[in-house]
């Protein structure tokens, strides 16, 4: 046996082949393919990454050994104190020399080595949260117990829309449909939310600031083939298209890739906008193989929750990699042209600390869940009798 901190590790209960390693498999191939796609333009920036990506795969090994007792257990004060930091972000009066604005936005807190962005983080905590609350029959079958669950994703979304961080807010609401999918809620139910969550999208585009509005009359201007905010509101959209443009299907290599991107002066393209950068050196081979990637690692967290016997780490398994997908939709979907941009990240791939190590904080508990053969800590999951859930 291992001793990890305070708790044993029998080795009895440990997988040695599981799907776990396709997670991992997926995010070191993914985060290389970033290391080299940053190196294009910013080599210094890029030596940074591989330095965060050392931090992040440690932070992943740590966590895996968590036993999913623990991170339940945990959940519900993460949750809390990441909520905290969202409300210590968005108070007046703060020096910026603790929250750095950046670009208008307060999303960041400064640890003096380290800038931490704080929605990053709520993130993991609001699937253990969720998870641990949809544990419970009770909580998923009748809609009295999915208000939690909304009250659960309706805070942190508006906190970190106050930011104002779009992108990561519109995480939550795929990834709580998804879990609530995994744990039997019924149909009706589930559409009630979808339409509310709609419903809420609206009511919440008013306080959007005035440059996020610009940003979607742009994209709705270009879908209509209207390029007058070209130059100003759809600046970044139109240079990356232009850019996923000139890779056709093979790419056109390092040096060219360098010359196109100095003089198109696309921004946040180490960033952002760093799929724009792939398509460019490597065309759309390049993107297959980042789709790919993503795909072997979706389903590494999907086979990851199948083999769970306890519903709780089974939720987690897959609140997090829809959390991952999702992320990775928008953020193609925005560089393509077809989302507006919302200043989203790449899982594994986009230069950023923060999101760097908690891609890998999430990555080390799926392979965590994946490795263990979990005892049963409450119920037989998503059991059937007669037709109806257990």
């Amino acid at each position: 046996m291992i001793r990890f901190a305070t708790k044993t590790l029998n080795l009895s209960t440990v997988r040695l082949i599981h799907a776990g390693w396709l997670v991992v498999g997926a995010a070191l191939a993914l985060t290389f393919i970033g290391i080299e796609t940053i190196g294009t333009t910013r080599p210094v920036t890029a030596i940074g990454q591989l330095r965060l990506a050392c931090l992040g795969v440690a932070a992943g090994i740590i966590v895996a050994f968590i036993p999913a007792k623990r991170l339940r257990q945990a959940s519900w004060w993460l949750l809390g104190f990441g909520l905290l930091l969202l409300v210590f972000l968005l108070i007046p009066g703060v020096p910026d020399f603790i929250v750095r604005p950046r670009h208008g936005a307060r999303r960041w807190i400064n640890l003096w080595l380290v800038d931490v962005q704080p929605s990053e983080l709520v993130k993991i905590a609001f699937v253990l949260a969720l998870a641990s609350h949809l544990r419970y029959k009770k909580h998923y079958r009748k809609f009295s117990g999915l208000i939690l669950a909304l009250c659960v994703v309706v805070p942190s979304s508006v906190l970190i829309l106050i930011e104002p961080d779009l992108g990561t807010a519109m995480l939550f609401l795929p990834a709580m449909l998804a879990m609530l999918i995994a744990a039997g809620a019924k149909y009706k139910h589930l559409c009630t939310i979808a339409i509310l969550g709609i419903m809420a999208s609206s009511l919440m585009y008013p306080m959007l600031q005035e440059h996020q509005k610009n940003r979607i009359d742009a994209l709705i201007a270009q879908l209509q083939g209207d390029d007058r905010y070209v130059q100003s509101f759809g600046y970044q959209g139109a240079r990356a298209m232009t850019l996923i443009g000139a890779g056709q299907v093979w790419g056109v290599g390092e040096e060219d890739a360098k010359k196109l991107l100095a003089a198109n002066h696309l921004p946040e393209e180490h960033n952002d906008m760093i799929f724009a950068v792939i398509v460019l050196r490597w065309g759309l081979r390049g993107a297959i193989v980042i789709w790919s990637l993503y795909a072997i690692l979706g389903l590494g967290g999907i086979l990851a929750a199948i083999g769970c016997r306890d519903p709780f780490p089974r939720l987690v398994a897959i609140g997090l990699t829809a959390m991952l997908l999702s992320q990775m939709m928008i953020n193609t979907a925005m560089t393509l042209g077809l989302a507006p941009i919302t200043g989203l990240t790449l899982p594994f791939i986009s230069a950023g600390g923060s999101s760097l190590v908690v891609a890998w904080l999430m990555a080390g508990i799926l392979f965590g869940i994946a490795m263990r053969r979990d005892p049963l800590m409450t119920r037989e999951g998503f059991t059937f009798k007669d037709g109806e859930y257990e």
